[in-house]
């Protein structure tokens, strides 16, 4: 069997050079239209990012493939109906990333609750001296709703309870967590919020889920915390619910269109910008790459997968 792989998209550098140690790795930027030709019947592997785009007419170009590794809990980009129908097994990185992205997610909460970038700033253009900071936001105690009750949702709960916030959750599934109240509306859940986190896995049921009737029902105290992805919201409602004050700020690591980030959110005291850095810590993005070299590893081996999204 060809041991050939091809990168859809930029990983860490460490991965790359592992993959390159093991296995012919292609990185499909750097190839011509005849090479891809040429590689067709060679390639099994497709390696992925979590912001990779691997739809239909990207897999139909390595009919060969078997296994699309991802490197990122999060495979919205990557076309399963097609992978399904062409008997492609696709594998993430679950659990590795989750305690890093509940982090962010509380580090979110107390910097827009606290505004704490702008107390920085104000500190830095040296407007200290002529007066007090503006009074914040208390974070103990507050309402917290967690939309997307999963591994990342349970993990920004666990952290909360140490800040004796009352915990709800909108969530498909049930909850067994006697201390968490689960709503089945989402409006229900906004309206009995202080903060909302969302931790929902993007796809096309989620797109937009976020909307200006949930943004409204968050109200004009609520705080908005996004460390899913960019398109479970609708920006364009949370850029005018923030310029108009309907709700009472935002924490984002995740966008529509990254890198670029809607102007209007950017030097506000209210918002909180992050580049998509939810599991960006060496530790984890190292344990990623293992897993990701070790689904691999698996695969070339006819052993069982360690972490399927999907399976045939």
């Amino acid at each position: 069997m060809s041991s050939s792989l091809v990168l859809a998209d930029k990983v860490p550098q460490t991965l790359k050079e592992k993959l390159k140690s093991d296995y012919q790795l292609y990185e499909y930027s750097r190839l011509s239209a005849d090479e891809i030709r040429r590689l067709a019947a060679e390639v099994r592997v497709i390696v992925a990012s979590g912001e990779s785009v691997v739809n239909a007419e990207f897999i139909s170009q390595f009919p060969q493939a078997k296994l699309i590794a991802v490197f990122g809990v999060g495979y919205d980009g990557i076309d399963i109906h097609t992978a399904t129908e062409k008997g492609i097994t696709v594998t993430n990185t679950p659990d590795i990333l989750t305690d890093d992205v509940a982090d962010l997610g509380m580090a979110l909460i107390l910097s827009v609750s606290r505004q704490i970038t702008a107390a920085e700033k104000f500190v830095e253009q040296g407007r200290w001296a002529s007066g007090s900071f503006p009074l914040a936001s208390k974070v103990t105690g507050k309402r917290l709703g967690i939309v997307g009750y999963g591994r990342i949702g349970k993990a920004v709960a666990r952290r909360a309870k140490g800040f004796a916030m009352p915990i709800a959750c909108f969530n498909n599934s049930p909850v067994t967590d006697p201390e968490v109240t689960r709503y089945d509306s989402l409006i229900t859940l906004a309206e009995n919020s202080d903060i909302l986190v969302v931790c929902v896995s993007a796809n096309p049921e989620t797109r937009g889920l976020i909307n200006r009737q949930v943004l409204t029902a968050l109200g004009p105290t609520g705080i908005l915390i996004n460390i899913s992805r960019g398109s479970v919201t609708d920006e364009d409602a949370v850029v005018e619910a923030i310029t108009r004050g309907e709700i009472g700020g935002a924490g984002l690591d995740v966008f529509a269109h990254e890198p670029q980030v809607p102007a209007a959110l950017l030097n506000r005291p209210d918002v909180v910008v992050t580049p998509h850095i939810a599991s960006g810590t060496h530790e984890t993005r190292a344990a990623m790459a293992t897993l990701v070299a070790d689904n691999i590893s698996a695969y070339f081996s006819g052993q069982p997968l360690l972490t399927p999204v999907i399976s045939r």
